[in-house]
């Protein structure tokens, strides 16, 4: 067997036959020149429908968590504006169908890759919208996951949402890609399904006579084997081993939370027996707007949401946007580095007015749910951003407060913050890509961005044990926490709610009961002791079991 590496995104061991997805269409040819280019134009609307109702169609039969993505992937697909860039390409430039959307595609794409940070993930979101719409302007299967007549493990490039948005669990025993990392899509929809899952492991596809692989998620390995290797699918743990309660073995509480940013999330986390929401997205509510939704308008969204969590703790985050994350309405520019430039809080120091409207509308929804209402500002560096934050919070009638730390700045003045906040939470995905300089959306920089890195850990652990020592609140709500294994470690750093994707939820809350504070405390000095991640999860193994 040959033995490979790469940064586990999903916790589980599997082993069984190797089926590789399918790489990319290559791309159409620029000729020949259509005899009528107006009437060419014509076929790229209808192929945009049909992909959409075949996505849709799918959507239909998936869980809740695919539903979502195979219903956005549609969305993507019937783009007005893609679709009118292909249409210009092909009537202005004498381009195939097929070729102007490829280049319209691209030319999106690249605007997403200049625009960095969170937009550079839809990258292959985008492309594999093309090369769905290509396929069926040429009359030629899709690229994507291929039907499975036995338990398989996945091998690929990387894989779009909608691959693995209705994978059968029964069938696909892990998911193992040469590119992607810890934050993909891929990554969370494997944890949501309890597949195992290892991104970014460099020259796997390169492996000659690849027949069979053993697959750890947790250890971040692959070995790869020319012989059939018997089948092995990973252990699940059942709804009924969590009893919705989290607590240690010697009964510490620990709050477990789910992560939710529309109605279906909603749902998902209810069926999932989270104890309340850790991380409200309220940027739903504006991603399709062209003006400011007004206060009303905010209202009834948000309460929409929050109704299904009377009496529980609910933590809204205020809008997350800015020249990473553009709205229409906010006309934020080009930067020449998004990822550091106005985003998060800082669009509403600029706009101080539609901060005050969007939390009224929060305060609103909040006496309208009965729901526990807190607000939390993201992407806070400072002291006095923070205090400036908590004023209007309490202005608009909203008791608790808080702030993300993600900025590492805000981990340095982290006893001064607590000093002036109600709780943190700790968004450990963006933490990581600035600890370590490193963009999480790059696969060769995955690694890096594993949030078993003890740099990272060390951080958590300053920020853990000084709400400790002042006894405010700390929280995790990246997706560190939907790691069982990380999340014990996280309780040790001095961690009192995880708050995750909602399918994880019945893992990490029954995994928590295992052993006692001071065993998870143990463990965690362990991973700060280990020079890289691999070894930081064997000592936490050898501590836990």
């Amino acid at each position: 067997m040959v033995r490979m590496s790469g940064v586990g995104v999903s916790s589980g061991r599997a082993a069984g036959p190797l089926v590789r997805v399918a790489e990319p269409l290559p791309d159409p040819p620029t000729t020949p020149t259509p005899a009528d280019p107006d009437s060419e134009a014509t076929r790229i609307r209808p192929a945009a429908e049909a992909v959409a109702n075949h996505l849709f169609t799918r959507a239909a039969g998936a869980g809740s968590a695919g539903r979502t993505i195979l219903e956005t992937t549609a969305a993507m697909a019937m783009d007005p504006a893609l679709i009118s860039r292909a249409e210009q390409q092909v009537t202005e430039q004498a381009l195939p169908a097929a070729r102007a959307v490829l280049e319209a595609a691209d030319t999106f794409a690249d605007a997403l890759r200049e625009a960095g940070g969170y937009l550079s993930e839809r990258i292959r979101d985008v492309r594999d919208v093309r090369d769905r719409i290509i396929a069926e302007l040429l009359g030629v299967a899709p690229p994507g996951v291929p039907a499975l007549e036995g338990p398989s493990v996945l091998l690929a490039r990387d894989l779009a949402p909608a691959d693995t948005a209705d994978l059968d669990p029964e069938l696909v025993l892990a998911l193992v890609t040469e590119e992607g990392g810890p934050t993909s899509h891929t990554a969370i929809l494997a944890r949501s399904l309890g597949i195992p899952a290892v991104v970014a492991v460099r020259g796997i596809l390169s492996v000659d006579n690849a027949v069979a692989a053993v697959v750890d998620g947790e250890a971040g390995t692959v070995e790869v084997s020319d012989r059939p290797v018997r089948i092995e699918a990973a252990e699940h743990v059942t709804d009924r081993a969590w009893n919705g309660i989290g607590t240690t073995a010697d009964g510490m509480r620990v709050s477990v939370l789910a992560n939710v940013g529309s109605v279906t999330d909603t749902q998902t986390a209810v069926e999932a027996a989270a104890q309340g929401v850790g991380l409200f997205r309220t940027e739903f509510c504006y991603l399709a707007a062209s003006d400011e939704p007004d206060v009303d308008t905010q209202r009834s969204a948000y309460a929409e949401v929050l109704t299904a969590f009377t009496g529980k703790p609910v933590v809204v985050r205020t809008l997350d946007a800015g020249a990473d994350k553009p709205l229409p309405f906010l006309d934020s520019g080009t930067e020449p580095n998004p990822a550091l430039g106005v985003r998060g809080v800082r669009v509403s120091f600029e706009r101080t007015a539609m901060l005050e409207r969007q939390l009224e509308a929060i305060a609103a929804a909040a006496a309208d749910s009965g729901a526990e209402v807190a607000v939390m500002a993201p992407m806070i560096s400072t002291v006095s951003e923070a205090i400036w934050f908590v004023e209007r919070a309490r202005a608009a009638g909203i008791r608790r407060a808080g702030v993300m730390v993600e900025v590492p700045a805000a981990a340095l003045s982290i006893r001064e913050i607590l000093g002036a906040v109600d709780f943190v939470s700790i968004g450990t995905n963006d933490l990581a890509q600035y600890v370590f300089a490193a963009d999480r959306t790059l696969g060769a920089l995955a690694e890096l961005n594993d949030p078993w890195q003890p740099a990272l850990l060390r951080m958590i652990a300053t920020i853990g044990h000084a709400g400790e020592e002042l006894g405010k609140p700390v929280g995790v709500c990246g997706e560190a926490a939907a790691d069982p294994l990380l999340a014990r470690v996280l309780v040790g750093l001095g961690v009192t709610s995880l708050s995750m994707v909602a399918a994880s939820v019945p893992a990490v809350g029954s995994a928590l009961a295992g052993h006692s504070l001071a065993v998870y405390r143990q463990a965690a000095e362990e991973a700060l002791a280990a020079p890289d991640p691999a070894r930081a999860r064997e000592a936490v193994h050898a501590v836990l079991g």
